[in-house]
């Protein structure tokens, strides 16, 4: 399991994937082509990114005649938000156990 969130986090530490990756989950499938048009980088940068993402399981693609069709695969995301919520329960303990603590100094 830390194999694969270490995927999902590296794959989307970079700005460019991230943004990529958002753009699939939020508008559906699209070509590399119009993906490259937005993304401000070169097409071979574009496919690189992709085969990140396509490697942590982020996207999946699908050809039709010369072009790749690429959609995002959000349920890939699972693995960090279960490494979050663990971290968001071990924040959550803190603070309520500092709460507690000036508490009883208000006292």
């Amino acid at each position: 399991m830390q194999a694969v969130t270490n995927h999902v986090f590296r794959a989307l530490a970079d700005p460019t994937r991230r943004a990529i990756f958002e753009h699939l989950s939020r508008d559906g499938e699209q070509t590399v082509h119009a993906l490259t048009c937005r993304a401000g980088v070169s097409q071979p940068a574009v496919s690189k990114h992709l085969g990140v993402l396509k490697r942590a399981k982020l996207v999946r693609h699908r050809h039709e005649g010369r072009e790749t069709h690429y959609r995002a695969q959000p349920d890939a995301l699972a693995p960090m938000v279960d490494w979050l919520d663990q971290y968001g329960a071990f924040w959550r303990e803190r603070f309520d156990q500092l709460e507690n603590l000036l508490n009883r100094m208000d006292k």
